[in-house]
């Protein structure tokens, strides 16, 4: 059962929350996160499915528009310029910061510019560090690989489907890639989704949440492979698995009580 009619149109400049819109663009980078129920994102003709606290993350001028299953709540709130995406679309999974955040400020009601602005601030810190790449996996240059390398991030198919796709031979492909990557297609693909677990962990997701954003098939999955790239006892990275990046080494050594 949705929402009653009365209570969704109850604010008429609000209740593209509750019922979706159509297609629009907004001149800045632009956020739709599912505070609750269900919805269908459709961008540049690609559909996602968004589910309870997941969000998508759009550069600006990206044709989009949303559809909303009854009994059903999304926020779009837009950024600064700076806060933008480094491809036109990225879909962010769950990200609890992010939920947490949008909750706030669901609640706090901030009434001016200078309030919401406190928000919008915290939102874009959660959003860039997001960007950040600890494995570094350059996109080929030849164009239709790199559409098979984008593609296979967020796929669960093999190099050989995603090449009959497009009509390339695989042992072709795996060359293109070691040219131009300097790595084999499984490394890379490997490469891109833990940068993509360690995002999640890092606006704190657990591991079962990590590994099923990033596409690992369970978070013993994701911890073998965060083991061989980083070169991480595995033993360690079930104690904490952030726990090596440097900038966590030095926000415990930050937070250790000064010598009485």
């Amino acid at each position: 059962m949705g929402f009653r009619r009365e209570l969704a149109m109850a604010v008429p400049e609000n209740a593209v929350r509750f019922t979706g819109h159509p297609e629009h663009t907004h001149e800045l980078p632009h956020l739709v996160h599912m505070v609750m129920g269900r919805g269908k994102f459709t961008a540049d003709g690609r559909v996602i499915v968004l589910e309870p606290r997941t969000s998508v993350w759009l550069q600006a001028e990206v044709p989009h528009s949303l559809a909303l299953d009854g009994h059903s709540i999304a926020l779009g709130p837009v950024m600064s310029p700076a806060a933008a995406p480094a491809s036109r679309i990225q879909v962010l999974g769950v990200v609890p910061a992010i939920t947490d955040l949008m909750l706030a400020r669901l609640a706090a009601q901030p009434g001016t510019d200078e309030q919401a602005d406190v928000f919008t601030r915290g939102l874009e810190e959660i959003l860039l560090e997001q960007c950040a790449e600890v494995f570094a996996a350059p996109v080929p240059a030849h164009p239709i690989v790199a559409r098979i390398a984008e593609a296979s991030v967020h796929s669960a198919a093999t190099l050989a489907m995603l090449c009959e796709r497009v009509g390339m031979s695989e042992r072709q492909v795996q060359r293109i890639f070691a040219a131009e990557t300097g790595m084999g297609f499984t490394r890379w693909r490997t490469r891109r989704r833990l940068s993509r677990a360690v995002r999640s962990l890092r606006g704190g997701a657990s591991n079962v949440s990590a590994a099923k954003t990033a596409g690992f098939a369970t978070s013993a999955t994701l911890l073998r492979a965060l083991s061989r790239e980083s070169g991480v006892p595995l033993d360690d990275l079930r104690a904490d698995p952030l726990g090596w990046l440097p900038e966590t080494r030095t926000a415990e050594r930050a937070g250790q009580g000064r010598p009485s």
